[in-house]
């Protein structure tokens, strides 16, 4: 196999849709709260980086599987087991490693914390999980979309936030004796929430146009998901309102003060944006104009970190 065949397996290089809301928790905690747990992040990276990859090759374990059965094992396309002759028992053998290796740190990081980090932690291995495997995978489902921008751009971001401010009184679950007890400061929630939205729209879009482009392909191989149900030009004007939902939360978020002024400075990314939503609809063709929704989601993030960093430095 080999490390490139490792590296495509479990898709390394999408992996900046996980690091994107992990580096946004770790500036805006520095932002609002004014402090870092760095063993906590280093702990919080790894398994959620470890649990990533395990998603990514379960998916493509199973994508394959499924893909032999519908063309009776005369497969010839472009997964990655199949161009770097990953054996079965070797795919697993990987997603076990990996999921091992995310449940000792998420562990550890519960030790280190309470028990609300692993009520989160086994709420997102389950969703991890369900997402790629079962029965019926939610990523072959109309609601794909939903859980892959919640759970990675709102859930990557608490989590990350959490980390370091365990301490502070706003969530935490504990434990004393046989007395269970749970707080959660909703507005601190929400403003987790409201800055976490454009990583959530970004990573929901890439999905999108994933299942817009596939459309044809996925029917093949029973895979019915959001765009099947509404349509593709329906979907186009979902994926073009997804991201004017991201720049309105960010305003709202510079408005009531939750996000520095400089956030401002992430308008002008939406003319780059608003020409590649055209380009994808005028040409709906996965080798053409996919990556303009992976440079969307660059663009979209980066230009939001820097502008909170920048805040940062101002203030």
């Amino acid at each position: 196999m080999g490390i490139k065949g490792f590296i495509r397996y479990v898709e390394l290089p999408t992996k900046i849709a996980s690091v994107t809301p992990f580096m946004l928790g770790v500036l805006f905690t520095l932002f609002r709260y004014g402090k870092l747990d760095i063993t906590n992040l280093i702990i919080m990276f790894i398994s959620m980086i470890s649990f990533d990859m395990a998603t990514t090759a379960i998916n493509n374990y199973y994508d394959y599987k499924n893909e032999l059965k519908h063309t009776d094992g005369n497969y010839n396309g472009s997964n990655p087991m199949f161009i770097y002759n990953i054996s079965k028992q070797k795919g697993i053998f990987i997603i076990l490693m990996l999921i091992f290796i995310a449940v000792v740190f998420g562990v550890l990081l519960t030790l280190r914390t309470n028990l609300l980090l692993l009520v989160l932690g086994v709420v997102c291995f389950l969703m991890g999980i369900s997402y790629t495997f079962g029965p019926v995978p939610i990523s072959r489902t109309p609601f794909g979309e939903a859980f892959s921008g919640f759970f990675m751009g709102f859930f990557i971001t608490f989590l990350t936030i959490y980390s370091s401010i365990y301490n502070d009184n706003f969530f935490g679950v504990y434990l004393n004796g046989y007395i269970l007890t749970a707080k959660f400061n909703l507005l601190e929630g929400l403003v987790i929430l409201l800055i976490s939205m454009p990583l959530v729209a970004g990573i929901a879009n890439i999905m999108l146009a994933n299942n817009i482009c596939d459309l044809e392909d996925d029917i093949k191989v029973n895979r019915f998901t959001l765009t099947y149900y509404i349509g593709r030009d329906k979907a186009l004007i979902l994926y073009r309102y997804i991201y004017y939902i991201a720049y309105i939360c960010m305003l709202i978020g510079v408005f009531i003060k939750v996000l520095p002024l400089s956030c401002m400075f992430t308008l002008p990314t939406f003319n780059v944006i608003n020409k590649n939503i055209k380009k994808l609809a005028q040409n709906p063709v996965k080798s053409e104009t996919f990556v303009t929704t992976v440079q969307n989601f660059t663009l979209l993030g980066f230009s939001y970190l820097l502008c909170i960093l920048i805040g940062m430095v101002l203030m």
